[in-house]
């Protein structure tokens, strides 16, 4: 009868570790895919123009741009207001060519700031991706640790069952012998 329950504890000890074991093959399949997404990346293959509008984008908003840009202005109005006591003045008073030209570089410079700011966008979209996909990858470890935990604690509940009532046949045993000694 020993050899019967030492069996029967192994074999349920067996399927107990059995179940554990397909509770972490099943995370591991889960959580390829997020890695795979994660550690390879697709790598990033820029035009030219794409290239080009990044880097216009990073001059134009750099404080070399704006200060040599203004110092530009500057001279300009400054020769101009010059000239106009001389003979050499291209562009006077109003600085009609000047408004020209800045309205140039702002119609030309804000879609290619644009088309670097879309581009960064989309950066931004595949970061917060890639942290959900972290995210998820953090839950499913959770859930299956919770499953783990789960199903520990109903084979012991379960194994605290049996130990208890192999207790309760061995007190009916031991009290049958008892009350036939009395007896």
């Amino acid at each position: 009868m020993k050899n019967k329950d030492i069996r029967s504890i192994l074999s349920n000890e067996t399927a107990r570790i059995d179940k554990l074991h397909k509770i972490v093959e099943e995370t591991i399949k889960e959580e390829q895919l997020i890695m795979q997404n994660l550690m390879n990346p697709p790598a990033e293959e820029l035009s030219r123009g794409q290239k080009i509008s990044d880097k216009v984008a990073r001059f134009g908003g750099s404080w070399y741009f704006i200060i040599s840009f203004g110092s530009v202005l500057v001279l300009w109005i400054i020769f101009n207001v010059w000239s106009l006591t001389h003979t050499m003045h291209f562009d006077p008073y109003p600085f009609i060519l000047l408004n020209l030209i800045l309205s140039c570089v702002a119609a030309l410079q804000a879609p290619i700031i644009m088309m670097s700011q879309n581009r960064q966008e989309e950066k931004d979209r595949k970061r917060s991706e890639n942290d959900y996909l972290i995210n998820l990858k953090a839950e499913i470890q959770i859930r299956s640790l919770h499953n783990k935990m789960d199903m520990l604690i109903e084979e012991q509940v379960k194994s605290l069952f049996e130990t208890q009532a192999k207790q309760f046949e061995l007190l009916e045993k031991i009290e049958k012998k008892l009350n036939q000694n009395i007896k």
